[in-house]
């Protein structure tokens, strides 16, 4: 009796022990990049009332654990490392080898969660070997979150491990991201943080809060049209709002820097929905991370058989109408036979040109030529464009990809030539022309470029 007493005394003080134990939430680990220039918040769990004090590099905080929470938030730093930082309550958690940079979400679906490596049976990336080689960049860290769906009433949290960029790893890395980080920590000269949070398969309403579907009108009905289907005894990750809760809000308000996304293939049977989907997406993280408008960069669809020109359509108004973002245009990089075009290096490099416009004020020309309008007469149609940058220039050849129609709203193959900073577009089967389009199809066959080298997005002027 004595002994299952003693027992029984132990087994309580090792419960009453871990539920007083701190624990920060799992970003806040060994290796992690924060954000420079932001407050930086620090949260995890403890016991009711526990004294929290979080200490980096001469900064010190403190508060008390309420409702078994705690949070605190950190001044802004100046980019450097590494620093420790440590978390002390009843026991204390220390994370080493921390350093203060730029961070950036990496979203999306498939074509984001690809990673440089091979991954049978996919055609592997092109030119993964020597990259892979040369990837020695330690300041370059990536924090995969974990592709998981917690079961109903399991607390939320997000458990992983930051791993710096090296030959031995960088394989591990998502090709587009790695590309992007690369390139913006040479550009940058800090270290780099990239949170990857995409799952493949999954549409833009996986990745939305509830109480943002529910409170749109237009949205709402998603929440009740899409029911659970079990997968091998596991809620579907394709349903809407469950990723947001199981994967994107416990990063939340980790502070970033931005986000990029490669998404919309998932969304493309819907493609007029998501031009209100989209732009409320963007503002639902925005809203949850409470960080204003911060940079949102976007790869519209690239050729494939599946992948429609309403969708990136949809894409474009989005890039049009939502302050603070930018798209990367990806008509050469494409693969009609395979929604998963191995030139992933060149799309990374693309977001990182961005990134230096859109979220550091760099003046370059960061995008390809977009159309802004047309004047139609003679017979003609004359287009004008912003982002032209050096000039427009038709690459390999006449300019491909125009069609015109008349009032009968019957499109026919078009010439085009480019005049200065516009191009003029004639058909002889339209002798008087209203309406004009660029790269219509799934798999447009177009070469509109500025002379920095960025194509032109597909369009329609008879947008509805």
């Amino acid at each position: 009796m004595l002994r299952q007493l003693a027992i029984l005394l132990c087994f309580l003080a090792s419960v009453h022990f871990a539920c007083a134990a701190l624990i920060p939430n799992g970003l806040f680990v060994d290796g992690a990049v924060l954000q420079q220039g932001r407050a930086i918040p620090v949260w995890g769990v403890a016991g009711e009332g526990e004294r929290v004090t979080v200490r980096l590099e001469g900064h010190e905080v403190s508060t008390v654990a309420r409702g078994g929470k705690w949070s605190v938030n950190l001044p802004p730093m100046n980019a450097g490392g590494p620093f420790t930082l440590t978390m002390t309550g009843e026991n204390q958690v220390t994370a080493k080898d921390v350093w203060v940079g730029e961070v950036w979400i990496c979203g999306g679906q498939s074509n984001m969660e690809r990673v440089l490596g091979p991954q049978p049976p996919q055609k592997p990336i092109e030119g993964w070997q020597e990259e892979v080689a040369k990837a020695d960049y330690p300041r370059l860290r990536q924090f995969q979150v974990p592709r998981v769906i917690p079961s109903t009433g399991e607390p939320v949290d997000v458990r992983g491990r930051w791993v710096a960029c090296s030959p031995q790893t960088a394989a591990t890395f998502s090709a587009v991201g790695y590309a992007f980080g690369r390139d913006l920590q040479r550009n940058r000269g800090v270290a780099v943080g990239l949170i990857a949070c995409n799952w493949g398969g999954t549409p833009a309403e996986a990745w939305m809060s509830r109480e943002t579907l529910a409170a749109d009108p237009e949205l709402r009905d998603l929440l009740t049209r899409l029911k659970p289907v079990p997968v091998q005894g596991k809620p579907n990750p394709t349903m809407p709002c469950i990723l947001h809760e199981s994967m994107l809000a416990p990063l939340q308000p980790y502070a970033i820097r931005g986000v990029i996304w490669y998404q919309g293939e998932a969304n493309c049977r819907n493609a007029a929905q998501y031009r209100r989907l989209f732009p409320v997406l963007i503002g639902d993280w925005r809203k949850a991370w409470g960080q204003g408008d911060f940079p949102f960069l976007f790869v519209q669809l690239a050729p494939y058989l599946g992948n429609t020109p309403e969708l990136r359509e949809a894409q474009l108004l989005t890039r049009r109408s939502v302050p603070a973002t930018a798209m990367v245009v990806t008509t050469d990089l494409g693969d009609a036979d395979d929604i998963h075009p191995t030139r992933k290096l060149p799309v990374g490099e693309r977001l990182a040109l961005a990134a230096r416009a859109v979220a550091y004020g760099e003046p370059l020309v960061y995008a390809g030529p977009a159309f802004t309008g047309a004047t139609f007469a003679d017979g003609l149609a004359t287009l004008r464009f912003e982002h032209v940058g050096g000039g427009l220039v038709a690459k390999e050849g006449p300019l491909r990809g125009f069609q015109l129609a008349g009032a009968d709203g019957i499109f026919a193959e078009a010439s085009a030539e480019i005049r200065g900073n516009t191009v003029v577009v004639r058909s002889a089967a339209v002798s008087d022309p209203i309406a004009v389009r660029y790269g219509w199809a799934n798999v447009p066959d177009v070469n509109l470029y500025n002379r920095e080298g960025l194509p032109a997005s597909p369009f329609r002027s008879d947008c509805r």
